[in-house]
């Protein structure tokens, strides 16, 4: 590689995990285990902008897609578990009313039908008690994460036309 591309591929570099440590912040993340269950309560700060509140406004079909995945660290990480989550609303101009669905892993959780932008942001960004996996799946005293990826539509900013993605996880150990 030619000493003038070094500079460029650095910077390039550097820019992407500058964007990447940025993008951690803006997701919380909490783990909580039961007897049964591990679960992921998250929520997705400054996701729901003036560009989403548009989205909604022009009565375009607005969905966050979040995949939580339970794995634990090794040298290739394994999966435990995967759940996903599909948050939208649906605003019909007509009677001023947001259609908010939820699913989990392709199955109606709940739908809600409110006028309150407070409410919509909440259901959008914020889940609380997800199921995750089993915890007869995990070993006592290992150390595990959780990683929360997120998916909005419609497009985002994006020149290419690619959804907004935002990536963040949480370690912790299993302790029964």
């Amino acid at each position: 590689m030619s000493l003038l591309r070094q500079p460029t591929v650095s910077a390039l570099l550097l820019l992407l995990a500058g964007a990447t440590v940025m993008a951690q912040g803006a997701l919380r993340i909490s783990t909580l285990t039961d007897k049964s269950q591990v679960f992921v309560s998250f929520e997705l700060n400054d996701a729901y902008d003036e560009a989403v509140r548009d989205a909604i406004a022009s009565g375009l079909r607005t969905s966050f897609t979040y995949t939580l995945e339970l794995r634990t660290p090794a040298w290739i990480d394994r999966t435990i578990g995967t759940t996903i989550v599909t948050t939208t609303d649906q605003y019909d101009n007509l009677t001023r009313r947001h259609t908010l669905t939820r699913t989990v892993d392709g199955r109606v959780d709940e739908v809600l039908v409110t006028e309150e932008d407070a409410v919509v942001k909440r259901w959008l960004t914020k889940l609380s008690r997800v199921p995750v996996a089993d915890v007869s799946q995990l070993d006592p005293a290992r150390d595990y994460y959780v990683r929360v990826t997120t998916k909005s539509r419609p497009l985002g900013a994006s020149l290419l036309g690619l959804t907004k993605t935002i990536t963040g996880q949480v370690k912790f150990t299993f302790i029964p």
